[in-house]
């Protein structure tokens, strides 16, 4: 069990790194640098990044909850589903290889402007969790492949949750750099973006292989 959550978590802390993350990281400090500015002067303002955190992990169990259900009725699908996914991650990988970043232009999340800064801030970390499904989506759906009844599925959504928690501790240790640190890494995304793209294809070229490696003989079995 604790083999399996450190794993979970890692990949959480990978997909950090994707490029379908990596994108947003300038926005989600301009977000949080507009928070702590409502909350100048309090320490509670250092408290913003745990509410993104819990909503990250809310919606990661949400999002568990809802791919375990569907695997019990189309699991036979997801032999399917989960190669061609990890060939489109390594299309990606691709593209980045060639300085192609699909994910770039992708709007930034806008969190509704509620009167409370801490809600705003666990809604922002609803709409934060899903980003890391278009790079990671293929590890973690493939977790249910085998999973033919309901207990088995939701036993799995440990998962999820682990995963979740690697993906948000990175949002969690932003929220406490002063605004210097803050805008000199999104200075960092600037100037390096070139050597961003590349690491990121390796990356996701990496993940689909091993996806595509690690399922082989699952794949082969559903499809007889």
């Amino acid at each position: 069990m604790f083999d399996a959550a450190l794993t979970s978590i890692s990949l959480g802390l990978l997909a950090t790194t994707s490029p379908c993350v990596l994108p947003l990281y300038p926005g989600f400090l301009a977000y949080l640098s507009g928070g702590q500015s409502t909350l100048a002067g309090k320490r509670s303002r250092y408290l913003l990044g745990f509410f993104v955190l819990a909503g990250v992990l809310t919606m990661m169990l949400a999002l568990g909850l809802l791919i375990a259900l569907l695997s019990v009725s189309v699991g036979r699908a997801l032999s399917i589903a989960i190669p061609l996914a990890n060939l489109l991650l390594i299309a990606l990988g691709v593209l980045l290889l060639f300085d192609r970043n699909p994910f770039k232009k992708l709007p930034q999340i806008q969190a509704p402007l509620l009167s409370n800064p801490f809600v705003n801030a666990f809604v922002y970390g609803l709409l934060y969790g899903p980003i890391a499904l278009p790079c990671s989506g293929p590890l973690l759906v493939s977790i249910f492949a085998l999973s033919l009844t309901a207990g088995e599925a939701i036993s799995k959504l440990g998962t999820f949750f682990w995963f979740g928690l690697g993906f948000g501790i990175p949002l969690l240790l932003l929220s406490f750099l002063s605004a210097a640190n803050q805008r000199w890494i999104v200075r960092q995304f600037t100037l390096h973006g070139r050597l961003i793209n590349v690491a990121g294809g390796l990356l996701l070229s990496g993940i689909g292989i091993y996806g595509l490696a690690s399922n082989w003989e699952l794949i082969m079995a559903f499809l007889g």
